[in-house]
């Protein structure tokens, strides 16, 4: 890991606006859960800014197995399959990337808005599992039925 340059008169902790942390999902392999109380309507990732790539079809049509899956996986599904937007690079997943869709007959309480940031849809407490519907801003991957966006 780079040691980068040092932001000078910052008042700002890494802690500050951050709502969420990675831990083991019962819904599915690793989830993201509320550190703190979340207010409905809340953007739950702030200073989450990292660029999508938007990835043609085409380019990664010979990958196959583990790397091929990071695209299944860590990716928002456009234009029938066509196009798939992740990040710039592989190692710069955010919690983001690791919100898991809600149990079949549970609502999720995360929304997705059309610039691909998360709010809170209602308050989540303390604890609790952050899920989303992946159909409100992704369509599924074709090679396989994915159950959660970190699937492995």
């Amino acid at each position: 890991m780079k040691n980068p340059k040092a932001q000078k008169n910052s008042k700002a902790l890494p802690h500050d606006k951050v709502y969420t942390r990675l831990k083991p999902s019962k819904i599915h392999g690793v989830g993201v859960f509320a550190i703190r109380a979340i207010p409905k309507g809340a953007s739950i990732f702030p200073g989450d800014d990292a660029q999508i790539v938007w990835v043609r079809k085409v380019k990664i049509k010979g990958l196959r197995g583990k790397i091929r899956r990071l695209y299944d996986d860590f990716s928002i599904i456009k234009n029938k399959g066509e196009t798939y937007g992740c990040p710039a690079n592989f190692n710069r997943l955010t919690v983001a990337w690791f919100l898991n869709e809600p149990n079949p007959g549970q609502n999720p309480n995360v929304g997705c808005r059309k610039d691909y940031t998360f709010y809170a849809l209602r308050k989540i407490a303390v604890g609790e599992e952050l899920t989303v519907n992946y159909s409100t801003f992704s369509e599924r991957p074709s090679t396989h039925n994915r159950t959660g966006v970190n699937s492995s």
